[in-house]
This record gives structure tokens, sequence and C-alpha cells, in this order.
């Protein structure tokens, strides 16, 4: 889950996954489990100064994690060896979980929160029987689980890119990150943006915050955008005079999010902006409406 002096992929190449992966978190859990994860964890609970016993600090700092995730009868056997990686479990039943984690974590203590946030997390949604297919996606819904339930803003922080050296934990990119980050704030209200050392991890946390914003003013969510409304008037206008046997009418614009579908009454389907699940109301004007994964009541000019 390591990239280390190579070059470091940016953007939002994963986002449709990571959104997956967040409604698959509020089926998992429920909206009320979820909620119940509304404190990340501090950055004190995971400092680990020099000073410390290396082996009793990463102990110490294992059971915050556990702590975190409530996770019952977790014993985590953690030691060190050269590895590709930073990190790797041993998923069992319980009740020792064995980690290792790169031998370089030894003299860079300040990262083994965040190898250990996503270690972690891997035992949680073992015990959740929560998974992806294929390696790929279920790293990537680890590293959206850690960040969304309040852990993996330590994944984040360790990010530090310069001309001379570059270093990122786990799979998502920095701004995806961000996003996730930026996601699990605006529903908690919660603002990691002091928390940063690492001012690239803030300036990812930044671009994820734009990106997250953008979700909440797509149509036909009332706060969307003068441009978009244009937009979304055009495709309803469309869907209503050109109308089909059944099924989704594809919107006249390539990625709007939204489609409409029926006949009579028309109706509009467009993802939730907190879960992305989706939901699906009439088109006739103002209205409110809740959705039913995580809760959210949104206001909408269909």
């Amino acid at each position: 889950m390591a990239t280390t002096g190579s070059e470091i992929q940016h953007g939002y190449p994963h986002v449709e996954t990571v959104r997956a992966a967040i409604t698959a978190l509020y089926r998992r859990l429920s909206q009320d489990t979820v909620r119940t994860f509304a404190l990340s964890v501090p950055p004190a609970d995971v400092a680990f100064p020099d000073d410390d016993d290396l082996y009793l600090g990463v102990q110490r700092i294992a059971r915050v994690m556990v702590r975190h995730l409530r996770l019952p009868d977790a014993r985590m056997i953690i030691s060190f060896r050269d590895m590709e990686h930073a990190g790797n479990v041993e998923l069992t039943a319980g009740p020792e979980y064995f980690i290792e984690l790169n031998a370089r974590f030894k003299t860079h203590r300040r990262d083994i929160g965040a190898a250990l946030a996503h270690e972690v997390m891997h035992v949680y949604l073992h015990r959740l029987d929560l998974s992806f297919p294929g390696i790929r996606d279920n790293e990537i819904l680890t590293d959206t689980a850690a960040a969304y339930l309040g852990a993996g803003w330590l994944l984040l922080d360790a990010y530090r890119e310069s001309s001379v050296s570059r270093q990122k934990l786990g799979y998502l990119t920095p701004e995806e990150f961000g996003y996730v980050l930026a996601k699990r704030g605006q529903v908690f209200g919660e603002d990691i943006a002091p928390w940063f050392t690492s001012p690239q991890g803030y300036d990812a946390y930044a671009d994820g915050l734009a990106r997250a914003r953008r979700d909440e003013r797509q149509p036909p969510l009332a706060g969307s955008g003068w441009a978009s409304r244009r937009r979304y008037a055009k495709d309803r206008r469309h869907a209503q005079e050109h109308p089909r046997a059944g099924g989704a009418r594809p919107s006249v614009e390539p990625g709007a999010g939204y489609a409409f579908e029926g006949r009579t009454p028309l109706q509009v389907r467009f993802p939730c902006p907190v879960c992305h699940q989706r939901i699906r109301v009439p088109v006739r004007g103002r209205l409110r409406a809740r959705c039913g994964l995580c809760g959210t009541v949104l206001e909408c000019d269909t």
C-alpha cells in the first residue's frame, strides 16, 4: 500500500469505486452506526515520540485503532520486516491478528498510525464480511472506509511530495482521500484541516473539498448552479417531448448524473450527494426527498 520514490497518481480515477464504497458502508452498517463515528482519531492519540519504546508504542497505537472501530477481542500482534508495501495483515477468525509493517517505519514513526489505520480497517471489514471483488477495488474500499469512519485522515497526512522525494500510503490518490474526508466532514460538521502536518496533504484535502461541494450542487438539487439548471431543463424538456415505452431515458448530456424514467408521471433518478444511493422522485417542481439509506433530507427542484 505504499508508493515511495515513484510517480504518484493524482486526480479522481477511482471516484466511482469510492462512491460505491460509501454506499456499501451505509448499507452494511446503517446510518445510525455510521453516525457513531462522528469523532475522528485525534492527532494526540497517535503521536509517537522518538524516545518511546518502538514495540510498546506500536501496540499503543494499534489499540487506539481497535478502540476507535470498537473491535471486540481483537489483539494485534505486530512485527516489522523488509517488504515492498507498507503493511500486511493476516485475516483469521481471531481473537489474534498478525500485522506486519514495513521495516522503514522503525525510523519513520510519524506514519505508523497511517499504516495501522489501513491494516486494522481490513480487520474491521473482515468482521463485517464486507468486501469488493478484486484486490484493487477491495483496497479502495478499505481506504475509503478508513477515511470515512475517522481514522484515514492519517493516510492523507502521510502523503509528501517534493523534487527530491515522494511518499503516499494507500490506493486512493491524494485528491480522492481529500474527497472522502470532505464528504465525511459535510456529514459530521468536522474540519480536520488544522490537523495536517503535510502541506501537500492539506492541498489535496482542499481539492477534494471542492469536488465534494460540487456533489451538493448537481440537479435536481435546489442548490445547483445556473448552468447546470439550464442543462437539466433542456434534458427534462427532451424527456417530456420524446416519451418512451419503458425504462430509463438517458440524459441528453453525458455524465449529467441523473436520468428520466416513466411516462405518467415522469420521474427523475439521481444519486444522493451524501451516500450516493440512487433516489427516484416525480418531476413536479419544488419538493423534499428523504434518502432511504442515509436519511438525508434533500431540497429538490425537479
